[in-house]
């Protein structure tokens, strides 16, 4: 996994508020574009420019300069959604398809980005060509190095009402619910608060009734 530190990707919801997710891995990052089936309507990569903006809102750093052509974007919705199967699976406590497998493990055979010192040798930069195939590779690597990884176990979906995000809990102690805090998790605080005074005041009339 990419360790480089984040603090999460702004996400705009079609409904509600702004709200800042970090998935924990370069690679679940990926599916915060859209997804495979009831997801598509999500769909954020439609052409080169729009995977560039990923890369730029991700956790790579520094941004790669990339020259992305038509076909990678669309090997990026293939790798993606492949990505969103597997790991859901993991979550779930299930082995990912086969097919699956090999879109993962053919995106993780090619070069990757590679990392380099500029000429100051203080400064970290990505090695020409920097493309949409390598930007892939890395996205794949990181995916295989999670999912069989330490934290493999740990790969989770929201458990948040009609929420698909996933991530990996990182957190020392493991108890991560929620995709975030301040959306999922303060709703279910909201929704908890709501159902004890509905319950408290149900009880309150049935003891008025008793009298």
């Amino acid at each position: 996994m990419d360790s480089t530190a984040s603090t999460g990707m702004l996400m705009r919801p079609f409904t509600g508020a702004p709200f800042r997710f970090d998935p924990g891995a370069l690679s679940l990052e990926l599916l915060t574009t859209g997804g495979p089936g009831p997801y598509r309507r999500y769909e954020a990569l439609h052409a080169p420019e729009d995977l560039a903006a990923w890369a730029e809102r991700s956790r790579l750093t520094p941004t790669p300069a990339l020259e992305i052509s038509a076909a990678q974007v669309a090997d990026a919705r293939e790798l993606r959604d492949a990505l969103f199967r597997a790991a859901t699976a993991r979550a779930h406590g299930e082995r990912p398809a086969a097919a699956d497998v090999t879109v993962l493990n053919e995106a993780a055979a090619c070069p990757p980005l590679a990392p380099v010192l500029a000429p100051d040798g203080a400064e970290r930069r990505w090695a020409a060509p920097a493309d949409g195939t390598r930007l892939l590779a890395t996205v794949a690597r990181d995916a295989v190095e999670l999912l069989t990884g330490p934290y493999a176990h740990r790969v989770r979906v929201c458990s948040g009402e009609n929420c698909a995000l996933v991530y990996v809990d990182t957190s020392r102690p493991g108890r991560r619910r929620w995709c975030s805090m301040e959306r999922c998790g303060n709703r279910h605080k909201v929704r908890a608060l709501r159902e004890r005074r509905e319950r408290r005041a149900g009880e309150q009339e049935d003891e008025q009734e008793e009298r």
